[in-house]
């Protein structure tokens, strides 16, 4: 009974995603890549079908509440590719936005595949529902096999201290760790820039509780206008920059992998500065 009661419920999420997107969604989902084993999942435990109905609500919030606009999302290359992106908003709604992005206006439909922190996977029934959604835990075998799988991986460098900022911190990125470029240099991925303007606006952080983030086992736990991170309707803007290929080796010294990642969150940095610029109003 209640198996076929979830069914049912899949059923309608995936028909409000349809409903959405529009009637081309399909055609556009023939187009993804896919890797399912007979369970219809791949390797990782992805699940297309379960990801559409799982997707209705990001869909509804994507369209309808933040109303997001892409710019450039056609600079994407093809095959494998690191989307970088700055990381704000207490809630990690902006890799969700940029994934619906990629999956319904691409010119090249693709699945995004996030890395997820690894205190994440100690939810309750989060790790199965991160798993069937299509994101994993960012390790770098994972990322390793994905990538050679010629996939999109969304990838947060500023990680946990991007997501928790403070608003006397807003859109200026925090330190970037190393694994990203380590990863494209060994793989010889090209590297695609993402800006999101918008996500610091959401919930914006007064302060982080950190003494009650210790008791929780939380790495933060902000305090907001609303109390709790309820994200408020401001506008996001997303915009993609033309890919970036480097050379060198994976081992390389840490100082030279330094002056490359320097140069990818600079990129990205001037990218949200002029998305700033361009910006008249955070809720319009």
């Amino acid at each position: 009974m209640l198996e076929q009661l979830g069914d049912e419920l899949k059923k309608t999420l995936r028909r409000w995603t349809e409903s959405m997107v529009g009637k081309d969604l399909r055609a556009r989902i023939e187009k993804v890549g896919r890797r399912e084993n007979e369970f219809g999942v791949d390797p990782f435990g992805f699940d297309l079908q379960y990801a559409l109905a799982a997707m209705a609500p990001f869909v509804w919030l994507y369209k309808q509440y933040f109303r997001v606009q892409t710019f450039n999302i056609d600079r994407v290359p093809p095959g494998r590719v690191l989307l970088v992106s700055n990381h704000s908003g207490q809630l990690p709604l902006d890799g969700a936005m940029i994934a619906v992005a990629m999956l319904t206006e691409a010119p090249r439909p693709r699945v995004v595949r996030s890395m997820v922190e690894k205190w994440v996977q100690t939810l309750p029934y989060v790790s199965t529902f991160m798993a069937r959604a299509g994101q994993i835990v960012g390790t770098p075998e994972n990322c390793r096999r994905l990538l050679e799988a010629e996939e999109a991986i969304l990838v947060f460098p500023e990680g946990v201290r991007g997501l928790g900022k403070t608003w006397g911190q807003r859109y200026r990125l925090q330190d970037f760790g190393l694994g990203f470029m380590r990863l494209a240099l060994e793989t010889k991925t090209p590297i695609a820039p993402v800006a999101v303007i918008g996500a610091e606006e959401q919930a914006p952080s007064l302060a982080n509780l950190k003494p009650l983030a210790k008791i929780l086992g939380f790495p933060y736990v902000p305090l907001t206008p609303t109390v709790i991170p309820l994200p408020l309707p401001s506008r996001y803007r997303i915009y993609f920059g033309e890919p970036m290929v480097f050379s060198g080796r994976a081992d390389d010294e840490d100082a030279e992998l330094d002056k490359k990642v320097a140069t990818v969150k600079a990129t990205i940095q001037s990218m949200i500065d002029e998305g700033l610029k361009a910006r008249t109003h955070v809720f319009r």
